[in-house]
């Protein structure tokens, strides 16, 4: 299984941004797939996660409102849309995912993961 991010960059409070994580390897399986947040001496924290099978999602609470997660099955690809972005959503933000129906919020359960993308929001 391989994962590949795209999105991130820099942008200012209040903007929106788009990520992408293309996965290979799930064709017929059920999985779970998210973002993961890693802020600056702190740990991997779950953004928002979603399951192939019926399309039940996780948020943060600091992200709900805001933040949309999609996943298209037919190309195994999940989107996070992210709106009203704030100083607080600064990180790196890892694409992972696992086999399985249910998603989990602790980064231990998950196997794959993508490269990074890196997100920054000014003020």
């Amino acid at each position: 299984v391989q994962l590949v991010e795209s999105g991130g960059g820099l942008v200012q409070r209040g903007e929106s941004l788009t990520l992408s994580c293309a996965a290979s390897g799930f064709t017929g399986d059920n999985y779970a797939i998210g973002w993961f947040r890693q802020a600056p001496g702190k740990g991997r924290e779950a953004v928002s996660l979603i399951n192939s099978r019926d399309g039940d999602t996780y948020y943060d609470d600091s992200v709900k409102g805001r933040f949309t997660i999609t996943a298209d099955n037919a190309k195994t690809t999940a989107f996070l849309q992210m709106n009203n972005l704030t100083p607080g959503d600064t990180g790196v933000y890892y694409c992972a995912a696992r086999k399985g129906i249910y998603w989990y919020t602790r980064a231990e359960e998950y196997d794959y993961w993508g490269q990074g993308t890196q997100v920054t929001v000014s003020s």
